[in-house]
């Protein structure tokens, strides 16, 4: 339980600083995914998936 709090804060560490440090440019790269078929983010969103998964099991793997 306690690898899901971290990973959660790492995640919310990482969105404030976006937030933080350039919302007018959050603002630019929304509007471009939204240009982006749909069908193309879903495949973005999988892939990030994959990624995070195969991430977390090395990780899980080193014994982090």
């Amino acid at each position: 339980m306690s690898l899901v709090l971290l990973a959660l804060g790492l995640v919310l560490v990482v969105e404030g600083l976006v937030f933080a440090l350039a919302p007018s440019r959050l603002e630019e790269i929304l509007a471009l995914i939204a240009r982006i078929p749909v069908d193309t983010r879903r495949l973005i969103g999988l892939a990030a998936l994959a990624l995070g998964v195969a991430l977390i099991w090395a990780a899980r793997a080193l014994g982090i």
